[in-house]
């Protein structure tokens, strides 16, 4: 298992770290270029839907994970 890493992300003109695995920063990253946004951006979306009960780190990783099985479903 890997050790999660701390990446800075700005969101709405503020700094914030997210510690993940660097299996999910590269998940992420990738449906961020499937969708042609910067990963700044595409974070801010998650960070608005997350609500104030789940961190973003959480957030981001059932975002990859939904937007994973999604495909695997369309196959």
């Amino acid at each position: 298992m890997t050790r999660p890493e701390k990446h800075s992300l700005t969101l709405k003109g503020h700094r914030t770290s997210v510690s993940l695995e660097p299996e999910f920063w590269d998940a992420f990253r990738e449906i961020a270029a499937e969708r042609g946004k910067a990963l700044n951006a595409l974070a801010a979306e998650i960070d608005t839907d997350r609500g104030i009960e789940m961190g973003l780190a959480s957030a981001i990783r059932l975002f990859v994970l939904r937007h994973y099985r999604s495909a695997a479903d369309r196959r």
